[in-house]
C-alpha cells in the first residue's frame, strides 16, 4: 500500500521484510520461492523470518506511538545472537561492521564484537538477523531508525519511512489509509 519512496540505506531491507505480509489480503511473499530468495532464505527459514518480521513491525508501530499489533518476541532477543564485528580499515581509518560470515580483508582489523552494526560492510549472504541488526545499527548512527514506522491503520501496518519535516507521519499512504481514516472520522461526526 505504500506509495512512498523506499527507506534509505539498510532500512530498505527492514522495510521490505515487514512489507512481505499484506494484512488486508493475507498474502505473504515469504510463502513463495521468489519472496524467500529476495532475503536469502531457505524454505526452512521462513518461521524465524516471520517471527523477526512481526517483531520489527511492532517496533515500527512503536516508532509511530502505536501499540504492538500482537504479542511478539522482543526484537532485542531475536537479534542478541547476530554475529557482527566492528572493523577498522588500516588504510584510511574508516570504520564499519561486518558479519562473521563475511571475510575480513587482511588490511582490516576486527576490533570488537557488536550486538548490532552497520550494513556498510555486512555480507549479503549473512543470516537475515545479522543483516537486520547491521541495518539497525547503521540507521542509529545515521539518525534514521526512529523514522521507520508502521501505518496506524489496523488492516495495514505497512512499514514506511517518514520523511515529513516534523517526523509525525501516521499512514503509509495519505491517498489510501489516510483518506480512509479521515473519512471514518468525518462520518462519525
Amino acid at each position: 500500500m505504500n506509495d512512498r519512496a523506499p527507506a534509505p540505506g539498510g532500512l530498505a531491507l527492514i522495510q521490505s521484510l515487514v512489507n512481505t505480509l499484506d494484512l488486508e489480503s493475507g498474502a505473504d511473499r515469504l510463502d513463495t520461492a521468489e519472496g524467500r530468495a529476495a532475503f536469502g532464505l531457505p524454505e526452512n527459514g521462513t518461521e524465524a523470518a516471520r517471527e523477526l518480521r512481526e517483531s520489527l513491525r511492532a517496533v515500527c508501530l512503536a516508532h509511530a506511538d502505536h501499540p504492538p499489533h500482537r504479542t511478539v518476541t522482543p526484537l532485542g532477543e531475536l537479534l542478541a545472537g547476530a554475529p557482527l564485528y566492528l572493523t577498522v580499515d588500516g588504510r584510511d581509518g574508516g570504520a564499519g561492521f561486518t558479519t562473521a560470515v563475511a571475510p575480513v580483508p587482511a588490511d582490516t582489523v576486527a576490533t570488537a564484537t557488536a550486538s548490532a552494526a552497520g550494513t556498510r560492510s555486512a555480507a549479503v549472504g549473512a543470516p537475515l538477523a545479522s543483516r537486520v541488526a547491521a541495518a539497525i545499527a547503521e540507521s542509529l548512527v545515521d539518525g534514521t531508525w526512529a523514522r521507520l514506522k508502521a501505518c496506524e491503520a489496523p488492516t495495514c501496518h505497512w512499514a514506511y519511512y517518514d520523511r515529513s519535516p516534523a517526523g509525525r507521519g501516521r499512514w503509509c499512504s495519505m491517498a489510501v489509509c489516510g483518506a480512509r481514516a479521515k473519512m471514518r472520522r468525518y462520518r462519525a461526526k
